[in-house]
């Protein structure tokens, strides 16, 4: 095997299914960190010191709503388990940016009052996903484009 695979700080953990409520905006606060589901009660990102604070947190979230959970830095078992993980996390955000071409693309037909909102909505959108963008695929590029473009339309109605 060719190079190493890096670090990663894991989170396990286990919730009450009832009161849902918990367990839900628990699992959403992960969706929104761009984590990896590597199983059942078990997520993963690349270890920083942003990433391992974020998931402290809702490690602390998780006591606090009665379940239980174990914070770990660990390293693959091989650079191509590592790179399978990375290449679910680039596919889940390439689908979140292809979305956003798609929005941009049909706002280009809409008002121009419409446009300058949609373009505020997905320049923020882009923001979001890119704090979880931790394997940028080629659609970010593409999506980023999409916005500048619609942009560019609304300041050539405006001139």
């Amino acid at each position: 095997m060719s190079g190493t695979a890096g670090q990663w700080v894991l989170l396990a953990y286990r919730i009450p299914r009832q009161p849902s409520t918990p367990r839900i905006t628990i699992w959403r606060k992960l969706d929104r960190l761009g984590v990896a589901r590597l199983g059942d009660g078990l997520v993963a990102l690349p270890a920083d010191a942003r990433t391992r604070e974020q998931l402290e947190w809702i490690a602390e979230e998780i006591g606090e709503a009665g379940g239980s959970s174990t914070l770990w830095l660990a390293a693959a078992a091989s650079l191509s388990q590592e790179q399978d993980v990375a290449e679910e996390m680039r596919r889940a955000r390439a689908v979140e940016y292809r979305a956003v071409v798609e929005q941009a693309r049909a706002a280009a037909d809409g008002r121009p009052g419409e446009r300058a909102r949609t373009v505020k909505r997905l320049q923020a959108e882009l923001r979001k996903i890119g704090r979880r963008d931790f394997f940028p695929p080629a659609e970010r590029e593409t999506a980023r484009l999409a916005v500048q473009a619609l942009n560019a339309l609304i300041e050539e109605g405006a001139s």
